[in-house]
């Protein structure tokens, strides 16, 4: 199955949610959630994560999770991950209880697209202050893909998705890759030696990721479209001679983290980071590095 067959599956198959200029959506992936450890690079931005989040919840945004949000290459065991960011996951319970969670698996949480695994693994979660087991997200499906449509606009969908269907190594051969990060570059990354098997971390293998999902872009009709998968963030131009293809970039950039906000219609890149006022205290910050742009601009 050729990378174009995979896109094209992933898009076929995907959850459909109607929208409007009414809702808001905030747009993360390749968070990594790790244990805490020297090998965790979720760790250094878990506080603008958490705070840009808050944000987000209060302001009544929906979250869609665009695949690697847990690290279960380098993590045995999610029980770990979860002692180390109770507080996120605490917080996406609540975007959950209120039906404004989707999630989307990666290569690094592909164990997700089995949901015997994800009702083994997030429908509970033992508290051990009372002793006992505590609903964490009960029935909660992940998808390889969620196509947003827009009922402002019957003929514009945006298709949103990992982007590893573009990466052979990483979606057929992701248990090669699994446990070579596991055993090899999971004790190197922490000498600070970057893992080959990342096209994060490779810029040759980064490009031709791109160029697959580009090349199955224009071979749709230039459909929108967003990953993450390779944490380099893309943010294309409103005019009808630009391919629409769209990434949020990653929340493991050294000190910030990037998402794309859609909203009243338009579409941003956005990022998050922690910045100095005059006093000299610390503040977490949000910029827009491009857009709003309207969504009906993209033809």
């Amino acid at each position: 199955m050729s990378s174009q067959t995979r896109l094209t599956k992933a898009y076929k198959e995907a959850k459909r949610v109607s929208f409007t200029k009414k809702d808001k959506f905030i747009l993360f992936s390749d968070c990594h959630r790790g244990d805490s450890s020297f090998a965790d690079d979720f760790a250094n931005n878990r506080n603008i994560y958490f705070h840009a989040l808050q944000h987000y919840y209060k302001e009544g945004f929906t979250y869609i999770e665009l695949g690697d949000g847990d690290e279960l290459w380098e993590n045995l065991f999610f029980k770990d991950i979860f002692e180390a960011n109770k507080n996120v996951y605490m917080l996406l319970q609540q975007f959950f209880n209120n039906n404004r969670l989707h999630m989307i698996y990666g290569n690094h949480d592909m164990v997700y697209r089995n949901q015997n695994v994800v009702k083994k693994t997030l429908s509970e979660y033992f508290d051990q202050r009372k002793g006992e087991k505590i609903p964490l997200f009960p029935n909660i499906k992940f998808h390889e893909g969620i196509v947003l449509k827009n009922a402002d606009n019957d003929n514009q969908e945006l298709f949103l998705t990992h982007g590893h269907q573009a990466d052979f190594m990483n979606y057929v051969g992701w248990k090669i890759n699994r446990f070579l990060v596991r055993i090899l570059w999971k004790p190197l990354q922490v000498w600070g030696i970057k893992d080959p098997t990342s096209p994060a971390k490779n810029y040759i293998e980064l490009i031709k990721v791109e160029r697959r999902i580009k090349k199955w872009i224009a071979e749709n009709n230039n459909k929108i479209t967003i990953t993450g998968h390779t944490h380099r963030p893309r943010f294309p131009s409103p005019s009808e001679n630009a391919l629409h293809y769209f990434n949020d970039g990653s929340c493991v950039h050294p000190r910030s983290i990037t998402g794309i906000e859609i909203e009243n219609g338009a579409i941003a890149l956005i990022k998050w980071f922690i910045d100095t006022k005059e006093d000299g205290t610390l503040q977490i910050k949000k910029e827009y590095l491009e857009g709003p742009a309207n969504l009906e601009d993209y033809k």
